[in-house]
């Protein structure tokens, strides 16, 4: 218990907040990391989800085969992509963060476009749609609510996991963290862990919050009680 206190001591000091390399600092490195991360994944899981949910083919697979990649540890990823052309820093890390995005972005797109009652894409299609009207004006406005759980579900994994980037120099909140073990637990350094730790934790938890209200938000009413189990079970676990 005296690491919590020294972790919230020393959140309490403004200096740790303000100096070069502290906490504000470290904040700003972690959030645009993350933003890049699933960015570069929404480039990715979004279109093929999406294809694959308007063609209704081969989607099975692909979500399982994109599903695989969590089963890779993080870390040794990380490791890994620094030895290719990527180099240290952050395009690594943004890549490695972007692989643990793609698989809840793309499930529920894909998931998304098939809940649709085959019946609203007969009457669409009755009417004179083309493909690609029908996914303009009909799947992707129903698959909004599942499009924003895999958001919701891809930012949460990527921001949790980003304190690993420390590990290969790519800045983040996780160099608080680094930084604690290299001063010593019997130093201080537990508390710098420990405030770290919490820091992370609070940031994961807003970014649930303020997507978890962003899904309701384009959900609509009537459908909210009913799409609230299948959009989570869509959606892989963080």
């Amino acid at each position: 218990m005296n690491y919590f206190r020294e972790g919230f001591v020393w959140l309490n000091d403004p200096l740790n907040w303000t100096n070069p390399g502290g906490l504000l600092d470290r904040l700003g490195e972690h959030l645009l990391i993350s933003l890049w991360a699933v960015l570069l994944g929404c480039a990715i899981g979004w279109p093929l989800g999406i294809w694959l949910g308007h063609r209704g083919r081969g989607g099975g697979a692909i979500v399982t085969i994109a599903n695989l990649t969590l089963a890779i540890p993080t870390l040794a990823l990380l490791t890994i992509l620094p030895l290719t052309p990527l180099g240290f820093g952050k395009p690594p890390v943004v890549v490695a963060l972007a692989v643990f995005a793609v698989p809840p972005l793309l499930a529920n797109a894909y998931t998304g476009l098939r809940q649709i009652d085959p019946e609203t894409r007969d009457a669409a299609k009755g009417m004179g749609l083309s493909g690609g009207q029908l996914l303009r004006q009909v799947e992707l406005p129903l698959s909004v609510p599942y499009l924003a759980a895999g958001l919701r579900t891809a930012a949460v994994q990527v921001v949790a996991t980003a304190a690993l980037a420390a590990f290969v120099n790519g800045g983040g909140l996780g160099e608080i963290i680094s930084a604690g073990f290299g001063v010593g637990m019997s130093n201080g350094g537990g508390g710098q862990i420990v405030a770290g730790g919490i820091v992370v934790a609070l940031l994961a938890l807003l970014v649930e919050a303020l997507l978890a209200a962003v899904q309701r938000l384009v959900t609509p009413p009537a459908l909210r009680g009913a799409r609230r189990r299948p959009t989570t079970a869509a959606a892989p676990a963080g």
